[in-house]
């Protein structure tokens, strides 16, 4: 599949990250970067990221972004996620990069629905050990922090942590995923071998509570920098 002209789901974090990367390394030509922000924040569906710190990080790793904004209503989404993808196949796309590890409930959503648009479906992180996943982004020099957790599970103090080899172990410890496969926390990619014209650096930050049905912590990045 050299040079298949693909697009690859981004969300800014640590795993559409890594699939990116290992896509580009089978000699998938990724053409888009697709990311989704919710209608009413205008900010990045479950991550909590600033579209500008998206934008940013496409333009640091040298792919074009396109970006969408979506409902968070199931059904509408699906419809939405078609849309973009049918306008992409008219730029000769033929396939597209996700992150999925082991929930096969998202995955054969993903599988049904790139067979409705006709395009490769392509998961190079599925059935990977989230704690091996972990491990290679720490060893290929790829750096994320932590930007929202589950607030049942985590303290204020875990917003905004570098996902590193001590962040790993304490994960493994306290049985939770290392992955936040099932969305117990997200993060932001700041630098790695495929961000060719510099890194981002977090100048000024807050972390905020958002209560309701399902607490998290956010982590509110106000001001940052490119670091060369």
């Amino acid at each position: 599949m050299a040079n298949l002209k693909v697009a690859a789901s981004w969300s800014g974090g640590k795993d559409s990250c890594l699939a990116l990367y290992k896509a580009m390394k089978k000699g998938y030509k990724v053409n888009y970067l697709l990311n989704f922000i919710s209608k009413k924040y205008k900010r990045c569906c479950f991550h909590g990221i600033q579209k500008d710190l998206i934008d940013l990080q496409a333009n640091l790793i040298g792919i074009p972004l396109f970006q969408k904004e979506v409902s968070p209503d199931m059904k509408l989404y699906e419809k939405e996620f078609k849309e973009v993808v049918n306008r992409l196949k008219k730029e000769k796309i033929k396939g597209m990069v996700f992150g999925d590890v082991y929930l096969i409930d998202h995955k054969n959503w993903v599988e049904r629905v790139c067979k409705d648009l006709k395009i490769k479906m392509i998961e190079p992180l599925w059935q990977m050990s989230p704690e091996k996943i972990i491990e290679e982004f720490i060893h290929l020099g790829f750096k994320a922090v932590i930007v929202s957790a589950k607030a049942k599970l985590f303290d204020k103090n875990f917003i905004g942590r570098e996902v590193d080899k001590p962040l790993l172990k304490e994960l493994k410890k306290r049985k939770i995923c290392p992955c936040g496969e099932n969305g117990e926390f997200h993060t932001f990619v700041v630098d790695g071998p495929i961000f060719k014209k510099g890194r981002i650096e977090i100048t000024k930050s807050r972390t905020i509570l958002k209560k309701g049905f399902w607490p998290h912590w956010f982590l509110d990045i106000q001001e940052w920098q490119v670091k060369k």
